[in-house]
Protein backbone atom coordinates (compact mmCIF):
# COMPACT_ATOMS: atom_id res chain seq x y z
CA UNK A 1 0.00 0.00 0.00
CA UNK A 2 1.53 3.55 -0.60
CA UNK A 3 2.69 5.83 1.83
CA UNK A 4 1.32 9.02 2.93
CA UNK A 5 4.29 10.75 1.92
CA UNK A 6 4.61 9.36 -1.64
CA UNK A 7 4.13 11.76 -4.78
CA UNK A 8 0.76 12.10 -5.95
CA UNK A 9 -0.54 13.34 -9.19
CA UNK A 10 -2.82 14.88 -11.31
CA UNK A 11 -3.03 15.07 -15.06
CA UNK A 12 -4.95 16.63 -17.36
CA UNK A 13 -7.01 15.77 -20.63
CA UNK A 14 -3.74 15.18 -22.67
CA UNK A 15 -2.25 12.82 -20.51
CA UNK A 16 -4.67 9.49 -19.98
CA UNK A 17 -2.08 6.84 -21.63
CA UNK A 18 0.75 8.45 -18.84
CA UNK A 19 -2.37 8.05 -16.15
CA UNK A 20 -3.11 4.88 -16.66
CA UNK A 21 0.71 3.74 -16.59
CA UNK A 22 1.07 5.89 -13.38
CA UNK A 23 -1.89 3.93 -11.57
CA UNK A 24 -0.58 0.53 -13.04
CA UNK A 25 2.73 1.67 -11.35
CA UNK A 26 0.97 2.20 -8.35
CA UNK A 27 0.78 5.64 -7.86
CA UNK A 28 -2.29 7.51 -6.82
CA UNK A 29 -3.13 9.43 -9.68
CA UNK A 30 -6.09 11.56 -10.98
CA UNK A 31 -7.27 12.48 -13.91
CA UNK A 32 -8.90 15.52 -15.37
CA UNK A 33 -11.11 13.41 -18.11
CA UNK A 34 -12.65 11.79 -15.12
CA UNK A 35 -14.07 15.20 -14.52
CA UNK A 36 -17.18 16.88 -16.68
CA UNK A 37 -16.59 17.95 -19.89
CA UNK A 38 -14.03 21.03 -19.52
CA UNK A 39 -14.80 24.47 -18.83
CA UNK A 40 -13.21 27.69 -19.56
CA UNK A 41 -11.85 28.05 -16.22
CA UNK A 42 -10.57 24.11 -16.07
CA UNK A 43 -7.09 25.26 -15.71
CA UNK A 44 -7.52 27.48 -12.27
CA UNK A 45 -9.75 24.17 -11.44
CA UNK A 46 -6.73 21.74 -11.80
CA UNK A 47 -4.48 24.53 -10.12
CA UNK A 48 -6.51 24.84 -7.43
CA UNK A 49 -7.57 20.77 -6.80
CA UNK A 50 -3.48 20.18 -6.97
CA UNK A 51 -2.73 22.12 -4.28
CA UNK A 52 -5.32 22.09 -1.88
CA UNK A 53 -4.87 17.51 -2.26
CA UNK A 54 -0.93 17.85 -2.48
CA UNK A 55 -0.63 16.89 -6.43
CA UNK A 56 2.00 17.23 -8.95
CA UNK A 57 -0.48 18.91 -11.89
CA UNK A 58 1.15 16.77 -14.90
CA UNK A 59 0.20 18.70 -18.76
CA UNK A 60 1.68 19.12 -21.84
CA UNK A 61 0.11 22.80 -21.41
CA UNK A 62 3.18 25.13 -21.37
CA UNK A 63 0.92 27.85 -19.93
CA UNK A 64 -0.92 25.95 -17.29
CA UNK A 65 2.80 24.51 -16.28
CA UNK A 66 3.72 27.58 -15.86
CA UNK A 67 1.24 28.99 -13.88
CA UNK A 68 1.09 25.91 -11.86
CA UNK A 69 4.80 26.45 -10.85
CA UNK A 70 6.81 24.05 -8.40
CA UNK A 71 3.14 22.28 -8.34
CA UNK A 72 3.65 21.49 -11.73
CA UNK A 73 6.04 19.71 -14.48
CA UNK A 74 5.38 20.20 -18.28
CA UNK A 75 5.26 16.62 -19.60
CA UNK A 76 7.27 17.07 -23.23
CA UNK A 77 7.65 13.73 -25.04
CA UNK A 78 4.76 13.00 -26.99
CA UNK A 79 5.52 8.72 -26.22
CA UNK A 80 4.13 7.38 -22.92
CA UNK A 81 7.29 5.80 -21.95
CA UNK A 82 9.50 8.67 -22.20
CA UNK A 83 6.97 10.71 -20.35
CA UNK A 84 7.17 7.37 -17.99
CA UNK A 85 10.98 8.40 -18.11
CA UNK A 86 10.68 11.91 -17.72
CA UNK A 87 9.42 11.60 -14.26
CA UNK A 88 11.75 8.81 -13.57
CA UNK A 89 14.68 11.68 -14.27
CA UNK A 90 13.02 14.22 -11.96
CA UNK A 91 12.75 11.70 -9.03
CA UNK A 92 9.22 11.61 -9.06
CA UNK A 93 8.61 8.00 -9.75
CA UNK A 94 10.23 4.73 -9.30
CA UNK A 95 10.37 1.59 -11.68
CA UNK A 96 7.45 -0.78 -9.91
CA UNK A 97 4.50 -2.22 -11.19
CA UNK A 98 2.70 -3.24 -7.82
CA UNK A 99 -0.77 -3.77 -9.29
CA UNK A 100 -2.14 -2.24 -6.35
CA UNK A 101 -4.66 0.63 -8.05
CA UNK A 102 -7.32 0.36 -10.79
CA UNK A 103 -6.16 1.51 -14.23
CA UNK A 104 -9.25 2.94 -14.91
CA UNK A 105 -10.78 4.99 -11.53
CA UNK A 106 -7.59 5.08 -9.66
CA UNK A 107 -9.09 3.07 -7.00
CA UNK A 108 -7.06 0.99 -4.49
CA UNK A 109 -6.95 -3.07 -5.74
CA UNK A 110 -7.67 -5.43 -3.13
CA UNK A 111 -7.42 -9.55 -3.73
CA UNK A 112 -9.76 -10.70 -5.55
CA UNK A 113 -12.26 -13.60 -4.17
CA UNK A 114 -12.71 -17.20 -6.03
CA UNK A 115 -16.42 -15.50 -6.98
CA UNK A 116 -14.92 -12.68 -8.04
CA UNK A 117 -11.95 -14.50 -10.23
CA UNK A 118 -14.88 -17.38 -11.74
CA UNK A 119 -17.41 -14.66 -12.67
CA UNK A 120 -15.17 -12.98 -14.71
CA UNK A 121 -15.02 -14.42 -18.37
CA UNK A 122 -11.96 -13.03 -19.12
CA UNK A 123 -10.04 -14.70 -16.49
CA UNK A 124 -7.40 -17.14 -17.53
CA UNK A 125 -8.67 -20.72 -17.21
CA UNK A 126 -5.33 -22.07 -15.54
CA UNK A 127 -5.15 -19.65 -12.32
CA UNK A 128 -1.70 -21.22 -11.08
CA UNK A 129 0.59 -19.06 -10.51
CA UNK A 130 -1.41 -16.08 -11.01
CA UNK A 131 -1.80 -13.27 -8.14
CA UNK A 132 -5.52 -12.22 -8.76
CA UNK A 133 -6.35 -8.23 -7.80
CA UNK A 134 -10.26 -6.95 -7.94
CA UNK A 135 -11.33 -3.24 -8.16
CA UNK A 136 -14.96 -2.79 -6.21
CA UNK A 137 -15.95 0.43 -8.11
CA UNK A 138 -15.19 -0.91 -11.68
CA UNK A 139 -16.06 -4.75 -10.90
CA UNK A 140 -12.95 -5.22 -13.01
CA UNK A 141 -10.15 -8.03 -12.55
CA UNK A 142 -6.70 -7.72 -12.89
CA UNK A 143 -4.06 -10.43 -12.57
CA UNK A 144 0.08 -10.60 -12.85
CA UNK A 145 0.04 -12.39 -16.92
CA UNK A 146 2.03 -11.98 -19.91
CA UNK A 147 0.28 -8.45 -20.70
CA UNK A 148 1.49 -6.81 -17.10
CA UNK A 149 4.84 -8.10 -17.38
CA UNK A 150 5.49 -7.06 -21.34
CA UNK A 151 4.53 -3.60 -19.23
CA UNK A 152 7.27 -4.20 -16.83
CA UNK A 153 9.54 -5.12 -19.53
CA UNK A 154 9.01 -1.70 -21.03
CA UNK A 155 9.28 0.32 -18.14
CA UNK A 156 12.51 -1.30 -17.03
CA UNK A 157 14.17 -1.20 -20.34
CA UNK A 158 12.89 2.64 -20.63
CA UNK A 159 14.05 3.41 -16.79
CA UNK A 160 17.77 1.75 -17.10
CA UNK A 161 18.65 2.95 -20.82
Amino acid sequence: MPEQSETRFLADRMLGTLTRYLRFMGYDTVSANGFGEGSADEDTCLLSLATREHRILLTRDHELARRGGDRAVLVVAGDVLAQVRQLADLGLIEQRLPMSRCSLCNTLLRVASEDEIASARYAPHNRDGYNFFWCDRCRKLYWNGSHGRRLQERIASRLSS
